[in-house]
Parts: structure tokens; sequence; C-alpha cells
């Protein structure tokens, strides 16, 4: 540490020593090492403390860029202004070492102290005429403080352990942004806790601190118990096995009705609410790895309850197990009435009448014919197809649903407007057209020449048969048989309009329910000239002509095949 003073080995001052002139505050900042000597007299020399931050860059207290004032009642000599820098002795003559008005410590004269020369400090004139503290009088009070608008916060007292037992951190105490506006007042707090003068209450932040505990409790709690739910819910819906019964299922049994179009979930929930398997997954899985399983049918099914999945994709590609009505392609009506009072065990007549007598409330095309002379109105209008008919229901009820899928298909097709471009008169004839085809047609090939016969047939400029259709299937349809061996006194003695060898035209209405390829080729028939054809082996194989001695070739063909 430098020591700098007064005494002997003090360098001599110099114009260019920093601490000359204004630069006397600044100069002492230069040597913040030393300290300078009070009143001309030699210092007494203290260990060098350490300078933090900008207390050393403080000015001493009353120190504004003046000469501090004297003042005569303290026992000093008036300042002169006539002599700046210069603090007269009490003989009236400066006091030596001065030079231009400032000693060589940089600090201004001061008179000599009347106290005790063994304590230079302890009773230093007070510079503001006020009474001031002692700062040097103690043993530990050095450095002097700092101003009052530079002092630093006092550093935060040891923390009470009772009052750390009652304050919990602002998280758990229910502090948050909102607790902001409190700054103030807690500053105050802490000062009165630090005076002593006592504590806020803290039993509301108890309470707050037990409500933000549970919250913070509650919503981890209730995190980890919905990941844990989702995950166990996520590893069933993959890995784990689906809900499914065991066995062949009770002696209960009971008719699921399947609709058409029904995928595989569809059919797996109406069987898990008629109580036949426990799950929708389970019958989904089942369905998937049995052979064949996919090809499930719309219609009715018996079945048993609380079967395993896999026993119910079984039992449903099972036809003994099909509580359905199927109407064959070409079907007539009658066939229809009948296995719909088998399926629903009614006695045999049952569904026909209730058919002659409400088929108008079962929702027919509006194009239907009222001719009288028809001999079913439903006839052509129960379309193929598989349809539910289980015990208990009402046979209304099985049909309806063969003329509500009629009904959707004709529409489909546009029948009405088709029906004009083939030179018909309207869409029930077209039906009819349709029935011809399919009633006399073999194969998927045959029905679009059979349907150009009957087209060529019905022209006004047929001279081959003059309008006649010749059909046997009609007279067929008529007595309700399926010969194909009519004598010609039997065809010609009949007048029904349904004997087409005596009525020209079309029939009534239709002979029979055409299927799908027996109406699309209807719609699209062939124009190759065909007006004449025989079944030449009496079956499936059907041969066509052009002209009539074509024909008595493979009419000759037949008679020779079927031993006429």
């Amino acid at each position: 540490m430098t020591e700098y003073g007064r005494g002997p080995g003090s360098e001599p001052w110099h114009p260019q020593d920093p601490l000359y002139g204004d630069g006397g505050w600044e100069g002492q900042q230069a040597y913040a090492g030393h300290q300078a000597a009070y009143g001309g007299r030699t210092q007494q020399q203290y260990p060098q403390q350490p300078q933090h931050g900008d207390w050393q860059q403080m000015p001493q207290p009353g120190y504004d860029g003046q000469p501090y004032p004297y003042y005569a009642d303290q026992g000093q000599t008036p300042y002169d202004p006539q002599y700046p820098g210069q603090h007269p002795q009490p003989d009236g003559h400066p006091e030596p070492g001065h030079q231009g008005g400032w000693d060589a410590t940089g600090t201004h004269g001061q008179v000599p102290y009347a106290a005790d020369p063994g304590d230079p400090y302890g009773q230093h004139p007070v510079a503001y005429g006020a009474e001031q503290p002692d700062f040097y009088a103690a043993e530990d009070a050095y450095p002097p403080p700092e101003p009052p608008g530079r002092r630093r916060p006092e550093a935060e007292p040891e923390p009470d352990p009772s009052v750390d037992d009652e304050e919990e951190h602002a998280f758990f105490a229910g502090g948050g942004d909102d607790d902001e506006d409190d700054e103030p007042h807690e500053r105050v707090g802490r000062a009165e806790r630090r005076a002593g003068k006592g504590r806020k209450p803290v039993k509301s932040k108890k309470r707050r601190t037990g409500c933000a505990c549970m919250v913070v409790v509650l919503v981890f709690g209730g995190g980890l118990g919905g990941v844990g739910y989702y995950g166990y819910k996520f590893y069933q819906n993959r890995f784990a096995p689906a809900p499914d019964y065991a066995g062949d299922g009770t002696g209960e049994t009971v008719t699921v009705e399947i609709p058409k179009g029904a995928g595989g979930w569809d059919i797996g929930r109406r069987l898990k609410e008629a109580g036949v398997v426990k799950s929708a997954e389970a019958f989904v899985h089942a369905q998937g790895t049995t052979p064949g399983g996919d090809s499930i049918q719309a219609g009715a099914y018996l079945l048993k309850k609380e079967m395993s999945a896999a026993s119910a994709v079984r039992m449903m590609l099972d036809p003994k197990s099909q509580n359905n009505v199927m109407v064959r392609p070409g079907e007539r009506n009658a066939g229809v009435y009948q296995d719909i009072d088998k399926k629903l065990e009614l006695a045999a007549g049952t569904t026909q009448k209730i058919a002659a007598k409400e088929y108008r409330t079962f929702g027919l095309p509006s194009w239907v014919s009222n001719d009288s002379t028809i001999k079913d109105p439903l006839e052509g209008f129960l379309f193929p197809g598989s349809y539910a008919a289980a015990k208990g229901m009402k046979p209304d009820t099985v049909l309806k649903q063969m003329v509500a899928q009629a009904k959707e298909r004709y529409a489909a097709y546009g029948l009405d407007a088709k029906a004009r471009s083939l030179g018909l008169h309207n869409a029930f004839e077209l039906v009819t057209v349709a029935s011809l085809v399919q009633a006399e047609g073999k194969t998927h090939d045959d029905f679009r020449k059979m349907a150009e016969v009957v087209y060529n047939r019905l022209k006004p400029t047929n001279t081959e048969t003059n309008q006649l259709l010749q059909f046997d299937s009609t007279y067929n349809y008529l007595k309700g048989t399926s010969n194909i061996h009519i004598s010609e006194k039997d065809i010609n003695s009949n007048q029904s309009p349904y004997n087409t060898y005596t009525h020209k035209g079309l029939p009534p209405g239709p002979i029979g329910n055409p299927g799908e390829d027996a109406l699309k080729a209807t719609l699209n028939p062939t124009h190759d000239g065909w007006i004449y054809f025989v079944a030449t082996d009496g079956t499936t194989n059907t041969e066509f002509a052009k002209t009539y001695e074509e024909f008595q070739q493979l009419k000759d063909k037949f008679n020779a095949t079927s031993g006429n």
C-alpha cells in the first residue's frame, strides 16, 4: 500500500499534478488508494480498504464544486474570497505548505482542531452547521457511509425459522401474476419484520397453500390416470383380443335381419344388439379370418344367442340358417307367395290373399296398368333377390321389401323414356317384354336375340306372324304350368289375352319377375333380323332364324330330339 501525506519523503507539488485545480476530486479518484490529510496536519494512516463498485466515484458529502464554507461560531476564521484556496491561520498568515490555495493533498485546508492530539478526528467540526454522526470514532465504522441517494439496499436478514415455517413459495401460496400489485405492501411487511414490529398473518396463505397443492395433485393425478386409461384402451384395441363368447351358443334362438349393403361392422353391431355375439370387433375379426366370410348376404338369419363370433360366421354361411325368401329371376309370384307362407309358418294361400287385397298399399310405380284382365297386379314387381322372412313377420312386410326393390331398380334404368325409344307405349309394357325375354331365353347370350324377336313380331309391318308372339310361356302362365308340349287344339281353343297364339300383341302384363340380365337385354336388343326361335334340345339350347323356312328346319330338329 502506497502511503501519501505531508511527511518526509513526499513528492513536491508540480503544476501538472492531476490534483491541480478543478481536477481535485477527480484527482482523488485517480489516487483512490490514498487518504488525504485534513487541516494540513500529518495524516494518521489507516489500512487501505477495498473499494467496491461506484462507492469510490461518489463525491464527498456537501461538495458541489465550491469551497467549503466556514462559520465563526465553530471557531474558524471566516472565508475571505480575496484569497481563494487559502485558509488563514489564527495569526493571520496562511497555513504553511499551501500553494495557490490548495494543499498538496488536493483537499481544502482546515483550522487546527482543539481536540485531543491523539485523536485528530474525534471532534471533527460539522461542515454543514448541523450535528452529524462521528463516522471515525468507532473502530469498525470505516469507511464512511455513502450518500443516501447512492446507498445500496441493505442485505436481506437471515430468514426467521418461524417465518419460513409459515410462508410458502409463491406458487404454493396461491401467488402469481395477480400478486404483482401487492409488491409495495410486501416490502413494507419485510421492513416491519426487520424492525421487529410484527408479522403479517399467514392463515390465508395456508389455506391457499392447501388448495393449490390439492389442485396440483388432482391435475397431475388426473393426467396420469387419463394417460393410463387411454393407453390401456389403445392396447386393448390394437393387441388384446376383442370380447367374445365361447362355444356354439345357448339353446335360445333369435332371428336377425341383415339389410342389403350391410358391411361387417354393421352386421356385427346388429348381432351384438340381438345378443348373438359379445362384440362387433370379434365378429369382424372372425369374418376376416373365415374362408368365404365376406360373402354373407342380406336377409334374415336364425341364430343362437351367446355364440362365439367364429360360430356365428359359419352359421350365417349355412343356407339352412337363413330365414330368407329367395326370389329367382323369372319366378312367378305364385311361387314367391308359397315360399313366404312356409317361412312365416302361415297357412297356404295366406300371402296370396293379402297380395290380392292390399297390393295398392305396397308402393307400386304410378305407371303400372290398372287393366282388369291382369291376372296379378304384383307380377313383375317382386324383384329377384333375398329378403328377410322369419317367423313373426307379416306377409305384407316381406312383399313391400320386394316391391320397393323393383321400384328402385326400374327407376334407375329410366324405363319410361326407354320404352318409347323401343316402340312401346310405357314402362309397364317394357317390364312385360323383359318378363317374356326372361321366360323364353336360356342363357345370357340368348336374351338380346330374344328381345329382338319380340320387337320384330310386334311391328305393324310384320308379315311373318302378323303381330302374334306365339309364345308357349304366356299360355303356361295362364294355366299355371310349365309344359313345353302344348297341343294346337288346346292353344286354338283358348281366347285369353294371355294366349299369344290367338291374341295379338303383348299379354296384359308381365308373366314373371325379370332379373337384371333380362332387363338389360330388353333395353339393348340385337339388330340382326331375328324373328323365329326354337329350343332345339328342349331345355338349354335355343336357336334363332330369320325366315320361315329356317324356322321349319329348326322345328324338325326339335321334333327329332324330343321324339315328337
